[in-house]
């Protein structure tokens, strides 16, 4: 038998598809991002009165409540938006529906999203040892996106447990063919705890992205994975997984990190059986749109900052901390530059992101559909880790815009988000574009309790604190004034 590279094979698809696009837009440099001749004699980069300026926003931005109140439409009223989903689309009308409010030139971005249904999930421990004879115990498990059913009368196996990909090598195919594989990777709660959530959920991504297509490579009939997320309230995390063309598709679902510990356990002692009914379906696509709306510049109008967040959430809970944050955020910078009648220089473009939770699909139609028009994207923006403090910026550009950026810093400062750090990828939505050469920002934002509700049924809008959302709103909104104003092009 062939040996696959099971971490390869989670990130194969996506891979595939950010590497393909990303030739169709590879393109020369904005002429104006090359380095100006005479620069001692040119004009700095923030004159005082766009640092006046930057100030006077960011004072307005903490005291705003424009934010909150979206935040609440869109989680309370709307609630969950998986995309193809009928939220998904109303989440869409009442976006666009305020952006026209502000006066901006607004419109939609055709997009064909997946359409998937979760249907009932359920699960049940139907023999382990120590039973007490005609019982059970019931398992608190959420399928995971784009999983297929099991039968409609459900499926009953053995389970086994699995630390790593390298567990299936050692079990072989002889003791994982026919059963339920339970994937117990664990989330670094440690890791969470210092401020690296983000860091902790990248641990385990690819272990829910790939169960199922390891399990159905070594014979077995379902994947089970450890909650991918730090709550300790048997809540499940949901969240998107993959298959591939090579192995069968098999169930998938995710186990609260109690039950996940529960099967060990009792899997350590003898034969644990399991009888899981999930009857997920997958619809043929749906349109659906992000969300464009423009104000224009005043002296570089062909020029763009994009400020962004995805506007799709899972289906658990509302999405408030994923990502309706993010789209208020997004949403209040442009109420702001209105309200207090500032003109930027460049066209700061809003873009409401569809689809980033299963398949990118906004994103990617965006990049391939823009690529001419790419080398005029002066930056990009996207809010995507919730609504914790912010400490400053995370970027993926030129490692000297840290210092072009400096006078910002320092106006961030004074909120307590003055950090830069410099990364690998920022959010996910506007990879393509700095993949493009885009210098693309990110929001550098306390996660030590995101990753407890990342993808639950506690993801709700009570989590979002009011004056840390109101942090986001100034760092976003001030970043993008800075960039649309700035006199000189970013190194790129």
């Amino acid at each position: 038998m062939r040996r696959v590279n099971m971490r390869n094979l989670a990130r194969k698809s996506l891979a595939a598809a950010c590497a393909a696009l990303l030739t169709v837009l590879a393109a020369p440099p904005l002429a104006a991002q090359q380095e100006l001749k005479g620069a001692a004699a040119a004009p700095p980069a923030y004159s005082p009165e766009l640092l006046t300026e930057l100030r006077r926003l960011q004072r307005a931005a903490l005291k705003s409540g424009y934010a909150y109140a979206r935040l609440a439409h869109l989680s309370n009223n709307i609630g969950p938006r998986l995309s193809g989903s009928p939220q998904a689309q109303q989440a869409v009308e009442y976006v666009a529906d305020e952006m026209r409010k502000l006066g901006l030139d607004v419109r939609l971005g055709k997009v064909n999203v997946p359409h998937w249904v979760r249907g009932a999930e359920t699960g049940e421990l139907v023999g382990f040892p120590g039973q007490a004879p005609g019982t059970k115990q019931k398992l608190v498990l959420t399928a995971l996106g784009g999983s297929v059913a099991t039968p409609p009368e459900g499926m009953t196996a053995e389970v086994v447990v699995v630390q790593d990909w390298h567990d299936f090598e050692r079990l072989g195919r002889e003791k994982v063919a026919g059963k339920v594989v339970l994937m117990n990777k664990k989330f670094d709660r440690q890791l969470a705890a210092q401020g690296l959530g983000g860091e902790a959920y990248q641990q385990l991504r690819d272990y829910r992205g790939g169960a199922a297509i390891a399990t159905s490579y070594w014979g077995g009939v379902a994947a089970l994975v450890r909650s991918a997320g730090g709550a300790a309230f048997r809540l499940p995390h949901t969240g998107a997984m993959g298959y591939d063309p090579e192995v069968a598709k098999v169930p998938a679902a995710a186990v609260s990190a109690e039950d996940a510990d529960l099967i060990a356990s009792l899997a350590a002692q003898g034969t644990v059986r399991v009888h899981l009914v999930l009857t997920p379906q997958t619809l043929p696509e749906a349109p659906s749109y992000n969300v464009i709306a423009d104000l224009k510049g005043s002296e570089h109008p062909e020029q763009v900052v994009v400020v962004s967040a995805h506007l799709d959430s899972w289906d658990l809970g509302t999405g408030a901390l994923d990502n309706a944050s993010g789209v208020a955020a997004a949403m209040a910078t442009m109420h702001l530059l209105k309200e207090l009648k500032l003109t930027p220089r460049r066209t700061v473009r809003f873009i409401a992101w569809m689809n980033e939770e299963n398949g990118m699909a906004g994103a990617l139609t965006y990049a391939r559909e823009q690529a001419a028009e790419l080398p005029n994207h002066f930056a990009a923006i996207e809010s995507d880790l919730g609504a914790g403090h912010p400490i400053g910026l995370k970027y993926k550009a030129n490692p000297k815009v840290a210092e072009s950026l400096a006078p910002v810093s320092e106006v961030l400062s004074a909120q307590g988000a003055g950090l830069m750090q410099r990364v690998e990828s920022t959010e996910a939505d506007i990879e393509p574009l700095a993949g493009a050469g885009v210098p693309a920002f990110g929001l550098w934002q306390d996660s030590r309790t995101y990753f407890d509700y990342h993808h639950t049924a506690a993801d709700t809008f009570d989590k979002v604190n009011p004056e840390e959302l109101s942090e986001n709103v100034a760092l976003m909104a001030v970043l993008a004034y800075a960039l649309a104003g700035t006199a000189r092009p970013l190194p790129r």
